[in-house]
């Protein structure tokens, strides 16, 4: 059973949507506004193991309230976006978040995103080694990261993607493979993920992100990650 925070300001959607997911086998804590959302994760440090984050918010909107709890915790979040946005899903990617869903949300959807995050996020890696590509270093068995001497932290999506980049070393992998090995996606997904989650790694193992010396684009057909 996983214990989900809902953070929906639709008093009637958020009840609905709590008391399909209860029934799917989770509990849900719901937060009808960014602020009480991060008073629950932060203030009154209530048990969660992943964000269902709507973007359109009374006063913090969902951009800001996954900035924010992302600076503090690398708990999962998926945003619930507007049809046919993709600002929402690019600007909320870049922000932190792990992935997105299009509302209305159906609840079984959100039940097998949750399942298969949650998977992803606790299974363990393959190969329980270090590794190094300059002064980064991969501990894959104790899931630590390491620049320069000095963890960084990774989320869990991060993580995942770093360790497989790592797994295949030089080797090129498309965003469509990512996408189904990072993601668990069985489908064509969005690869706007891959490119921000790609973007938000960078930003931590990189000297300097825009020029990558370690995760190298390969263009028109992936990633690699590379030992300078």
């Amino acid at each position: 059973m996983a214990q989900l925070l809902l953070v929906e300001d639709d008093a009637v959607l958020a009840e609905a949507l709590a008391r399909a997911l209860t029934a799917l086998g989770h509990e849900v804590n719901v937060a009808p506004s960014g602020e009480l959302a991060l008073e629950q994760l932060f203030d009154r440090r209530t048990p969660t193991d992943l964000v269902l984050l709507d973007v359109m918010l009374p006063g913090i909107d969902g951009f800001e309230v996954c900035r924010k709890i992302r600076a503090k915790s690398t708990v999962p979040v998926v945003l619930l976006t507007a049809r046919g946005d993709p600002v929402d899903m690019v600007v909320g990617l870049e922000g932190g978040a792990d992935d997105y869903v299009v509302k209305p949300a159906e609840p079984r959807v959100l039940d097998a995103r949750v399942k298969t995050i949650l998977r992803r996020t606790s299974s363990s890696p393959a190969q329980p080694t270090v590794q190094t590509f300059g002064d980064l270093s991969i501990d894959s068995e104790a899931m630590i990261v390491k620049r320069n001497g000095e963890e960084l932290h990774l989320t869990s999506t991060e993580m995942r993607l770093l360790l497989e980049f790592a797994d295949h070393p030089g080797q090129v992998l498309s965003r469509q493979t990512l996408l189904k090995r990072v993601w668990d996606y069985g489908f064509a997904g969005d690869s706007r993920l891959v490119d921000a989650a790609v973007a938000r790694l960078r930003a931590k193992i990189e000297p300097d992100p825009g020029n990558p010396t370690l995760l190298r684009t390969a263009r028109g057909l992936g990633y690699r990650l590379v030992k300078p």
